[in-house]
């Protein structure tokens, strides 16, 4: 019987709820969204530190940081688990017993794993005592993370502190949907009011006096200003069951006169419903006054739900709030906070640009992606010769459904919202199609019918007199003039490629869809032998390859040899010893061509076709294969034979279709080569790229538009989140399925054809 290898554990010791404090919140985020990501690849172990060790019924463990004698026990108690292979603590100087925190160092002294240590607080200027104690942790630990460039250059400069120890990993934010602020006021019936927020545990630190005593002046020139103070007081600040601060606060209100423009939300507020607020409100207020806070989740919790922020200057606002986000004012500075929110309400095109940019900035700082830099670290130290093993996410068309109208599916987004003013386009109406027949293919859902209907019908409305088609309507469906200057040979056989898998399953469709794309599909046969552009030839041929029934196969097979000779022809031109292609250059969906080869090779068992499709799709993986990386071809100028190879500028489509040949070369040949590149592959949407962020979205089903240098863009348009969907169904299928046959279409929907039939029943 075989043996399987158990994952590496990591243990994570923190504070965590029932315990209320901002590290608790972070490690519960921290270890979800790393867990939900990567429990593939690691198992996780959480160490509570609590003084109610005693009272809780825990089946980890439990550290009671006031009792010194304690940290060498729990030390030696982990010390039994051999699987756990890293120890993660994260830090605050008050949540450990003794002088700065130094009791952690006797369970640092007893421990065997290697310790990586997250410093949410760095002190600058450290007195003799301070340091020492804070290089004594450094010592005993492998890695230290930190979450601003501030306190890393505090660590190297203050505490000499060797800089390659030192990772920086941003404070996680939560993803949101884009959406304008008015619309959550709506929600709440605040459409009316400019809403200013602070939130988080209460407590003197937070300084809210600053914002109560600016407001005054502010209600004087926006009488509707309502102020949010969202938050229960910190249980450290509650002595005797006298809340002192909020008090003072509320004595404040009432001596300013402020009262019905101020309102405290002092109960427990869920997550969601609280990033609504933070959504809804206009201007965030950050007014504390400790000068050296490394770093505030509440903060970045606003920033993340696209607030405009004025904030006091500490290191966190300092490095990351820029003027096209916010403003930064002095600590305990009324009079310059009420003259920054009067700026920012005067000027509602700055206020929505600041909320626009704040949302924009932080989303390389979403909790998913500071998973994946996380898990990178965790490989770097436990298992630096493997790859992370990244969680296949849901299959989700929430994105597709909500771009798609009765018409089609609106060609782009802005963010997450569908622009209807982008109209419509064959290119992603066919491929939609391709999508949904998959998915119908795969599970036989009812709805799926209603969008294959959708579909099929913008196709043939686009279809012409002559058999072409057009690409382009506008979103009041008349043809747009782009039609008469731009190449449609790709869009056209594009759509030869879609009716051609609807015609493939005939055997589950609906019949009406069959002859619908049947006789589409015969009006567009004159043409198709004319076609010059290769991967126009590609899409054909691979739509003709699906085609058995409406086309004889004696036609059919003479259409796809005529046209792989066009291929083969262009190959011979271009090859050469270190250029084995059919162009000059690699440019966009360049993994069509070879599948195409392929698919000349099954039909016609000619091995010159299987030759070519196995070396020129070699050649290709060859290119896009960098250090274990998948890195689609560059669409900033592509890559050209005898030139350097172009970076940056990655674009969904090149992972979808390379991902559909390698299914499709790995159900003909059986290599596992190709199925490990499906997986290699498809981590490019999960976070395995050069920025290490996610391009798929799973809050919303779609997928970014592209990777830049430095960014990703945000906009979830409809072609890139089709081709992520795209390979998505294809990993479903060679993760579930199993097939019997070569022919990845036809088998598949023979053995669901009954199921898809009691589906359409229900």
């Amino acid at each position: 019987m075989k043996r399987f290898k158990k994952k590496p554990a990591i243990l994570l010791m923190s504070s965590f709820p029932p315990t209320e404090c901002g590290i608790a919140t972070f490690s519960t985020d921290l270890l979800y969204y790393t867990s939900c990501q990567f429990s593939n690849t690691f198992n996780f172990i959480k160490c509570d530190l609590s003084n109610q060790c005693d009272k809780l019924n825990l089946t980890e463990y439990c550290l009671n940081p006031k009792i010194k004698e304690n940290y060498s026990a729990t030390a030696s108690l982990i010390n039994e688990n051999k699987n756990i292979q890293l120890i993660h603590i994260q830090h605050e100087f008050g949540l450990f017993g003794g002088t700065y925190g130094n009791y952690l160092i006797y369970f640092l002294e007893e421990i065997k794993a290697p310790v990586l240590i997250t410093f949410h607080t760095v002190l600058p200027d450290p007195n003799p005592e301070l340091k020492t104690i804070v290089l004594k942790l450094a010592s005993k630990c492998r890695y230290i993370t930190v979450m601003t460039n501030k306190s890393a250059n505090i660590l190297i400069e203050d505490y000499k502190i060797d800089a390659k120890k030192i990772q920086i990993i941003p404070h996680g934010t939560h993803s949101i949907n884009w959406i304008e602020n008015l619309e959550i006021k709506k929600k709440y019936g605040l459409e009316n009011r400019n809403i200013l927020s602070t939130f988080g545990l209460l407590g003197p630190g937070k300084n809210i006096e600053t914002a109560l005593k600016a407001l005054p002046k502010v209600i004087e020139a926006y009488p509707n200003t309502l102020y949010l103070i969202i938050g229960k007081t910190h249980p450290n600040n509650i002595i005797n069951e006298i809340d002192e601060y909020r008090i003072l606060l509320q004595d404040l209100t009432n001596e300013l006169n402020i009262n019905d423009h101020v309102l405290f939300l002092d109960h427990f507020i869920e997550l969601p419903e609280l990033l609504e607020i933070l959504q809804g409100t206009d201007i965030y207020l950050f007014t504390s006054k400790d000068p050296n806070q490394a770093v505030s989740g509440t903060f970045s919790y606003a920033m993340g739900c696209g607030c405009p922020i004025i904030g006091t200057s500490i290191p966190h606002t300092r490095e990351v709030l820029t003027s096209d986000i916010g403003k930064i004012i002095e600590i305990g500075n009324s009079s310059k906070l009420s003259e920054a929110v009067l700026e920012i309400l005067g000027d509602p095109q700055m206020k929505f640009n600041m909320s626009l940019n704040a949302y924009k900035a932080s989303r390389a700082s979403n909790w998913e992606n500071i998973a994946i830099s996380q898990a990178e670290v965790y490989r770097e130290l436990i298992q630096p010769a493997k790859n992370l093993s990244y969680n296949m996410p849901k299959l989700n068309l929430d994105h597709l459904k909500r771009m798609t109208t009765e018409t089609g599916i609106i060609q782009f987004s802005k963010i997450s919202q569908p622009d209807i003013n982008s109209g419509y386009t064959l290119d992603d109406n066919a491929r939609a199609l391709i999508v949904m027949c998959k998915h119908y293919q795969l599970y036989g859902y009812k709805e799926d019918l209603k969008y294959i209907d959708r579909y099929l019908n913008f196709i043939e409305k686009c279809q012409t007199n002559d058999g072409t088609f057009i690409n382009y309507l506008d979103h009041n469906q008349n043809v747009h003039i782009k039609n008469d200057y731009v190449n449609l040979e790709d869009s056209n056989s594009r759509a030869v490629w879609a009716l051609g898998t609807v015609i493939s399953l005939k055997e589950i469709l609906p019949e009406d869809n069959f002859l619908t794309a049947s006789i589409i599909l015969e009006k567009s046969m004159h043409w198709i032998p004319g076609i010059l552009s290769p991967r126009s030839i590609a899409f054909i041929i691979k739509g003709l390859y699906l085609c058995k029934g409406p086309i004889p196969d004696y036609t059919r097979r003479a259409l796809i040899t005529n046209l792989s000779k066009k291929l083969v022809s262009r190959y011979d031109l271009n090859k050469e010893k270190d250029w084995e292609w059919f162009e000059e250059y690699l440019t966009y969906a360049n993994s069509v061509l070879p599948e195409a080869m392929l698919y000349a090779y099954l039909v016609t068992e000619d091995s010159i076709y299987k030759n070519i499709a196995l070396d020129s799709f070699n050649f290709l993986l060859n290119k896009l294969f960098i250090n274990n990386q998948f890195r689609p071809i560059s669409n900033n100028g592509w890559y050209h034979k005898n030139e350097a190879t172009k970076i940056f500028g990655e674009q969904p489509i090149d992972v979808g279709y390379t991902i559909e040949a390698l299914e499709n070369f790995y159900y003909t040949f059986r290599s596992p080569r190709y199925l490990k590149l499906m997986h290699q592959t498809f981590s490019w949407f999960l976070g395995n790229n050069h920025l290490k962020q996610l391009i798929y979205n799973p809050l919303t089903g779609g997928c970014h538009d592209g990777l830049e240098k430095t960014n990703v863009n945000l906009n979830q348009g409809a072609e890139s989140t089709i081709c992520f969907l795209m390979a998505r169904l294809s990993m479903e299928r060679v993760v579930n399925l199993k097939f019997e046959s070569q022919d990845v279409y036809s088998t598949r929907s023979r053995i669901l054809k009954n199921r898809h039939i009691k589906h359409r029943e229900l």
